[in-house]
């Protein structure tokens, strides 16, 4: 096995994971806490993101290394591969990079930390309702489109590995 496909593997991993994790969010985290008051909220995704956060090391990993692996992935692709298997890889690594890095860094981490400053002790309840308002649909609007991505790009990287 060469590093090209070592780095194709273990950026399918990678991906996958993040996937599922955006997955979890979509599905599960956040509509669960949909149901919660706008302090209660506010507070339970304040609890969750804080530990991203602080560069939790296995969520570092997994992160930052789909990514990584995907780039030296594609890399190593452009002198490996042709055709519709070059651009399978080239078309999934800028997706990925676009459609979830991107997203990431431009929406979901600045609405996490202004979340994040928040003092739900010392707000009312009107400022309370409004920054979850300024926050929970987009959020979750920009979650949803690096899901659906995250999700196509793994679905591609497993039909590329399936044709070499």
């Amino acid at each position: 096995m060469n590093l090209f496909q070592i780095a194709l593997i273990l950026s399918t991993f990678l991906c996958s994971l993040v996937a599922g994790f955006l997955f979890a969010y979509a599905i599960v985290v956040m509509p669960g806490i949909k149901h919660l008051s706008d302090r209660a909220f506010i507070r339970a995704f304040q609890v969750t993101d804080r530990i991203i956060q602080n560069n939790h090391p296995v969520f570092m990993l997994v992160w930052l290394g789909s990514a990584i692996a995907l780039i030296v992935s594609a890399y190593y692709g452009t002198t490996r591969l042709e055709g519709l298997d070059l651009y399978l890889l080239a078309f999934a690594a800028i997706a990925y990079v676009v459609g979830v890095q991107v997203p990431t860094i431009v929406v979901n981490l600045p609405l996490n930390n202004k979340l994040q400053t928040i003092d739900i002790d010392a707000l009312s309840e009107s400022d309370i309702k409004t920054a979850r308002n300024d926050f929970e649909s987009r959020w979750n609007r920009s979650n949803l489109i690096r899901t659906v991505i995250a999700a196509c790009v793994s679905a591609l990287l497993i039909v590329l590995l399936l044709r070499l």
